[in-house]
């Protein structure tokens, strides 16, 4: 996932502040992802679970960013495929629907975990967040299909 970004920071920075400022917000979620899994360069070594507040801390990343995709990147592509043809309408009617399913599994990540009051809830974590990986990973290639309908019509 970490490379794909760095492609896509390479491939469009630049382009427009607001697909800019979303890829510098999911470098954001990816490194708290990896804090959260435990995965390199953050390898925990008592195999614990992550303490409750670097849990909120993700979730609040996580909002932050499905929100700047709903409310500020996606009605500014879909609104600009609209411009480039039928074409690029097609695809971003045809993968919207797939990223709001993504959009959902955060909201009930989050929902779950953001204000965690008991130890109980903690026993799923591993799956959900592991589950989360690959719907973050599904969506970063929907919006990526999203962002190159854009640019190469702009490019």
């Amino acid at each position: 996932m970490l490379s794909r970004l760095e492609q896509a920071q390479q491939q469009w920075g630049g382009s427009l502040s607001a697909i800019d400022n979303w890829l510098t917000e999911r470098q954001d979620v990816l490194v708290g992802y990896c804090q959260l899994a435990g995965l390199p360069p953050f390898e925990q070594t008592d195999k614990a679970l992550p303490n409750r507040n670097d849990i909120k801390s993700f979730c609040q990343l996580l909002m932050d960013y499905m929100s700047a995709g709903h409310f500020e990147v996606f009605d500014q592509v879909v609104a600009q495929c609209k411009k480039n043809g039928p074409n690029s309408l097609a695809l971003a009617q045809r993968i919207y629907p797939n990223i709001a399913k993504t959009t959902d599994f955060g909201l009930t990540f989050n929902d779950k975990y953001a204000e965690i009051n008991s130890d109980e809830i903690l026993d799923s974590f591993d799956q959900s967040l592991s589950s989360l990986g690959q719907f973050l990973e599904d969506r970063f290639e929907l919006e990526d299909q999203l962002i190159e309908a854009l640019y190469t019509k702009h490019s």
